[in-house]
């Protein structure tokens, strides 16, 4: 006999997903709606206000992508480069190292500046790159490395693209709504995120931004985008304007009424609170994490607010830790990926799981599974 599935209910202070808000699972399980509905355009516009808060944006070009933050990143690219085009992506991780293989399935050129893993994107190594290929059309990075712990100053690679004629793509999957972001400010072309993390919200969906010029950069392109589903010209028919919509994909109704319900706690709480209470809480984890004996990786001043990775000590084994932690206390925390496997943990203190009881219940449960 085949049962309802009914799954315990973890503690998620993995990468990512992340515990969602007892409100947006409510929102959740409302009664979908068509994706053609008037009401749910009137939620489209809604979100794409939210989103353009979030994103600290002005562009009409901000819009949800029926798709994990991976699918964000390749629209981003996909969007952006043509055939032969010549990328330089910054890589001191595994998703950036995601960027560099994306870049080569649509028949780009990629140029790697290569950072320790761990460690921010110097941006004088982007600097020398640029110089050394004046050509270069696109500049790419992932703003929180998800597999490092490691936060870049995208403010300045964004200043040093822009200087030597680049659009700029970003990755913010780990660090929106919980680091700053200042689009517009920080001059960012293209910029994806992701629902799970610092949004509290379920996979699947990935909130997306253009700037004007790489909109104008799109339309002139000499060659078709070479993906249907992720052509900004087909989605921003969908997306925009006030009279008919034109329809692109049947969109998850639930799951948008999801994403709704999360920004709009966002917003309430305030964008800038939601950055200041990350920061704080990072601060007072890492501090007790020094207290049971345990260090980061990251240097202090790089170091993503809610991700924090951890170096497994001498002689425990990182694999049963893991499983320990999640048999007896049902935590879920991150193994290390790439260049880090089985040298790390990662561990987050995202969205509605960044305060002060995760950490103490986090403390305490590592304590016990590392006494043994």
């Amino acid at each position: 006999m085949h049962n309802s599935f009914k799954p315990q209910n973890r503690i998620l202070m993995g990468p990512g997903p992340s515990n969602v808000h007892p409100k947006v699972l409510e929102a959740l399980s409302k009664a979908p709606l068509g994706h053609l509905d008037p009401q749910f355009i009137e939620l489209m516009d809604d979100i794409k206000l939210l989103l353009k808060y979030t994103f600290k944006t002005e562009s009409d070009a901000t819009f949800v992508i029926s798709g994990p933050g991976s699918l964000g990143m390749e629209a981003s690219l996909v969007n952006l480069i043509e055939h032969g085009d010549k990328i330089i992506v910054c890589v001191g991780g595994y998703f950036a190292n995601r960027m560099t293989q994306i870049v080569e399935k649509i028949g780009g050129q990629v140029v790697v500046v290569k950072e320790t893993w761990g460690r921010a994107i110097d941006p004088q190594k982007l600097e020398d790159a640029l110089k050394q290929n004046p050509d270069t059309k696109v500049v790419a990075f992932v703003h929180a490395e998800t597999s490092t712990g490691a936060l870049s100053n995208i403010k300045l690679l964004s200043e040093i693209a822009h200087k030597h004629n680049c659009l700029v793509v970003a990755d913010t999957v780990t660090s929106l709504g919980t680091t700053e972001i200042y689009v517009d400010q920080w001059d960012l072309d293209a910029v994806y995120s992701c629902s799970q993390k610092g949004l509290s919200c379920t996979a699947g969906m990935s909130p997306i931004t253009f700037s004007e010029r790489a909109v104008h950069h799109i339309k002139k392109r000499k060659t078709p985008v070479q993906s249907w589903f992720n052509d900004l010209n087909l989605l921003l028919g969908y997306w925009s304007g006030t009279d008919k919509r034109i329809y692109h994909h049947t969109a998850p109704s639930n799951q948008f009424y999801g994403l709704h319900e999360a920004l709009l706690i966002l917003k309430d709480e305030g964008i800038e609170n939601a950055w200041r209470r990350h920061k704080e809480n990072s601060g007072k984890f890492i501090s007790k994490l020094k207290q049971i004996g345990l260090e980061p990786l990251v240097p202090e001043g790089e170091r993503i607010p809610n991700l924090t990775a951890v170096k497994v000590p001498e002689g425990i084994d990182e694999a049963k830790a893991r499983s320990e932690l999640l048999n007896k206390h049902n935590l879920e925390i991150g193994a290390g990926l790439g260049e880090l496997a089985g040298k790390i943990w990662r561990i987050g203190l995202m969205g509605y799981n960044s305060n002060e009881k995760m950490i103490e219940f986090c403390i305490s449960a590592l304590k016990d599974v590392l006494k043994k």
